[in-house]
């Protein structure tokens, strides 16, 4: 939801982060182009590379949440790209793509409470709009579009982390520790020399 804490937690996790091998890839209202497409097409050319770790700051489920909590799209539709999104993971899965998926979850509460803070901060005014209070509006539509989602699209291979995201710290510790214990099951090491290195005088 709105306020969740996307981009803190983006900052707060990747700030130490050598940021040749990562990058954030935020996702919009589609444009002209891209509605021409699948709505997964964008989402692939986003797709990690070999070695490469990319944020999806928002992402493909945009196609399952926000256009059916305002019916922009037949039930049809959205119920479909459950399978089409489950199929988009595995493929990327089965190149050797590691996907954890986290979804910040705040109570109804807090998130009205982190909206008056932007109201009332001029520090952090900026960041507030209308749209969110608006959005605020359809909380139960999103609720129940967020736990389909979450059922239908958690699998062995990109399975759904819900974050208490009430309280920012906690939140930031729980996504580190995961995203760690999933580098560290990598088994990763530093690449061999490619000289013998015994035989270099310096």
């Amino acid at each position: 939801m709105d306020t969740g804490g996307k981009d803190g937690t983006i900052k707060k996790l990747f700030e130490g982060v050598n940021p040749q091998g990562i990058r954030v890839a935020r996702f919009r209202t589609p444009t002209a182009e891209e509605a021409e497409h699948d709505f997964l097409w964008i989402v692939h050319q986003e797709s990690p590379g070999s070695g490469e770790m990319v944020i999806f700051n928002r992402s493909h489920y945009e196609g399952v949440l926000i256009e059916r909590v305002h019916g922009l799209i037949p039930r049809k539709t959205w119920s479909r790209r459950y399978k089409e999104i489950e199929h988009f993971e595995h493929l990327l899965h089965e190149g050797h793509a590691v996907i954890l998926k986290f979804f910040l979850h705040i109570s109804r509460d807090e998130q009205k409470r982190r909206l008056e803070e932007r109201a009332t901060d001029p520090s952090k005014q900026w960041k507030f709009s209308l749209s969110d209070v608006q959005e605020r509006r359809s909380w139960s539509k999103y609720m129940k579009a967020y736990e389909d989602a979450l059922w239908n699209t958690s699998t062995d291979s990109s399975r759904w982390y819900v974050i208490p995201a009430n309280k920012k710290w906690f939140r930031d510790l729980l996504v580190s520790r995961i995203i760690v214990e999933r580098l560290d099951g990598l088994g990763m090491e530093y690449p061999k020399a490619s000289v013998d290195l015994k035989s270099v005088a310096i």
